[in-house]
């Protein structure tokens, strides 16, 4: 008796998981059709009002939304509210205050005023030392562009609950995201193109003190050329760099690119009939030499997007490679030191292998 007892029981608790599943896949399917109709948009009405408005339990209410959620047609975020996904930034703008740090330069350049124009409640600042905790509480999200920010006011940020991005370099705070230019990938298919064209000499031109380049040609040598011999300095070496036998250049961004290509013009070598040069960087209409660039808009709309998509705060980290742009600046395999009109000044000590 006792076992029908506990059968009996049983049968009765799987009638309820039917049932349950039953209404639970029927008002995900109705929630389903009703985002797709434009009927639920953006911020989603509160549970109670959905569960009165749909007819069901609040149990069934939420388990649809958290299945939904799980497929990642709703976001949902505590103490915000549940969204359609992709909505949660519309029509918030004015509502969600964002505050732009960067570098004094910074301001008028075309990614910082692109985000300023999305959201006109941003404000623009400089100098952080001196803000009080009361001010900063004010923002949603801190987007940092600045070179010196303190390491002390972005923990502040992560303590305060406030989304960080930081932009152009890796973040140095745990729950920090980050916008970066891949350029060790862009320069690796820049190398690629060079190694198989016939260059066996390169030069990595990039700020002073970074390796970035270099080592991306280093590690890209073994699966395209044999005796790959890579050096690395500034725009200054140009010439020290030809007298060793470079015939390939990649610099780093689009403003060592235009110098090194000045620098190679004035000493008489011919690009690309002599030396081929490649860049990796930013900005947009301006090429001065084959290579991947990624326009203001692409990394203003890469920053606006991560900070409406990721509203669990977890650390994410965007790589953008950037647009090929063919500039015609990279032929095949010269030996440089085979030029006997190059003006090439006596060698210079920075050049490092």
């Amino acid at each position: 008796m006792e076992h029908q007892d506990v059968t009996s029981s049983d049968s009765q608790e799987r009638g309820q998981d039917v049932r349950l599943s039953y209404k639970f896949q029927r008002l995900r399917e109705r929630l389903r059709q009703a985002i797709a109709s434009g009927e639920l948009s953006g911020k989603l009405p509160g549970e109670r009002q959905l569960s009165r408005r749909f007819r069901v339990n609040a149990k069934t209410l939420s388990k649809a939304l958290t299945d939904l959620a799980a497929e990642g047609l709703l976001e949902r975020s505590i103490g915000r509210g549940t969204f359609v996904r992709g909505q949660q930034g519309q029509g918030q703008a004015s509502e969600e205050k964002w505050l732009i740090v960067c570098d004094a330069d910074q301001i008028h350049s075309p990614v910082v005023q692109a985000i300023s124009q999305s959201n006109p409640a941003a404000q623009i600042a400089t100098d952080v030392s001196a803000m009080r905790p009361s001010f900063i509480n004010q923002f949603k999200a801190v987007i940092d562009f600045g070179s010196n920010t303190p390491d002390a006011f972005m923990r502040d940020l992560i303590v305060r609950n406030i989304t960080l991005v930081a932009v152009g370099r890796e973040p140095r705070t745990y729950s920090s995201h980050a916008v970066l230019i891949d350029r060790p990938l862009a320069t690796s298919l820049l190398a690629r193109d060079m190694m198989l064209g016939g260059h066996s000499k390169f030069f990595a031109i990039e700020t002073l003190g970074q390796m970035v380049i270099a080592d991306a040609i280093r590690r890209c040598a073994p699966r395209f050329a044999n005796d790959v011999h890579v050096e690395a300095g500034e725009p200054k070496d140009v010439g020290a760099a030809l007298e060793h036998g470079v015939t390939a250049f990649i610099c780093g961004s689009r403003p060592l690119a235009a110098q090194t290509r000045e620098q190679l013009e004035r000493l008489g070598a011919q690009v690309p009939s002599q030396i081929s040069l490649g860049a990796v960087g930013s900005g947009w209409g301006d090429y001065p030499c084959t290579g991947y660039f990624v326009h203001a808009a692409q990394k203003a709309e890469a920053i606006m997007q991560l900070l409406r998509d990721n509203n669990a705060h977890r650390p994410v980290t965007l790589w953008l490679t950037g647009q090929f742009i063919d500039g015609g600046t990279i032929g095949t395999h010269c030996d440089a030191t085979a030029m006997p009109h190059l003006s090439i000044p006596a060698r210079l000590s920075t050049v490092s292998a």
